[in-house]
């Protein structure tokens, strides 16, 4: 026990030390750090786990469901809450809103994972590039993100879904459509920042180009702005899927989509209010949950928030 403990205490001392002894026990050393400010935090950690718990239940839905998602019961249809067989009651087609919220999750997880690879990165490429380049660029660039800013996100989204039809695909390229101009805005920021600094400078004259200069030296240093903002902004993404999934622009049915099961539950949601209710409740429960988590990553990754 006194070896295993001060094998222990000798590797908290590793980790939290002042002096590291290279760059990869200074990286270790400061994710550690970072994890143990995060962990202070208990409204991040209760984000954190809920977010867990949803990846959890997506991936083990078929043995988590008690009922089929598309299986329909028209002799037991609109059943309520704590009915035989169904915890959260059925639909208007008799369905288990259950069973239907569980493979909903993964719905919204397909979506989130989606916007959130394509439009920060997008975001990051077209920001670095008119923050480093300058000149009219930088002015053909911003004004083009001007132009996406200028429209209210769901207002544009339902004008590309239009265009493009629906589906969830779709419904997934209209957000990440208008949801990448503040991470450009973001990351030019960011950039202006840092191009003139001095290691920036002896980059240059070692012969690096610009190609590698934004890669390289500018990406890593925009990085954890985005990572906050990307947080931060998932409870707008889920809630714009929500809304094109009540408009009947996102996920088609059968699929069970949080937002097009409240739909289809608005039609009795004064006498049989648990259909939309319970899609309402998982909807806010993950935007609380990333909301929370994201002002927790803020804390320990934005160094300006926590002075």
């Amino acid at each position: 026990m006194a070896d295993a403990s001060g094998q222990t205490g000798g590797l908290r001392a590793w980790l939290l030390t002042d002096t590291p002894t290279s760059r990869r026990h200074a990286r270790i050393s400061a994710l550690y750090q970072g994890w143990l400010s995060f962990r202070s935090n208990t409204m991040a950690m209760v984000g954190l786990g809920i977010l867990v718990l949803l990846v959890l239940i997506a991936f083990a839905a078929p043995l988590l469901a008690p009922h089929d998602p598309f299986a329909q019961d028209l002799g037991n249809r609109l059943a309520p809450l704590g009915a035989p067989g169904h915890v959260l009651g059925t639909d208007s087609l008799g369905r288990d809103i259950l069973s239907r919220l569980i493979y909903g999750a993964r719905i919204t997880l397909y979506i989130v994972a989606l916007v959130a690879l394509i439009a920060p990165i997008a975001g990051l490429l077209v920001g670095t590039v008119s923050g480093y380049v300058g000149g009219w660029v930088d002015m053909v660039l911003m004004r083009i993100t001007d132009i996406f800013l200028a429209f209210p996100r769901l207002v544009l989204a339902l004008a590309f879904v239009a265009a493009l039809g629906a589906g969830i695909e779709n419904a997934v390229l209209a957000i990440s459509l208008t949801a990448w101009p503040p991470y450009a805005r973001i990351a030019r920021a960011e950039t202006l920042t840092i191009r003139k600094s001095d290691y920036i400078s002896a980059i240059r004259l070692q012969g690096a180009g610009p190609l590698r200069i934004i890669t390289t030296h500018i990406w890593p240093l925009c990085v954890s702005s985005l990572i906050v903002r990307v947080t931060l902004d998932m409870a707008g993404i889920i809630l714009a899927a929500a809304g094109l999934g009540f408009l009947g622009l996102g996920a088609q049915p059968p699929s069970p989509e949080w937002g097009a099961m409240i739909s289809e539950g608005r039609r009795f949601i004064l006498d049989h209010w648990w259909v939309a209710t319970m899609p309402g409740l998982a909807i806010f429960t993950v935007s609380l949950a990333f909301n929370l988590l994201g002002d927790g990553l803020r804390d320990v990754l934005d160094p300006k928030a926590s002075e």
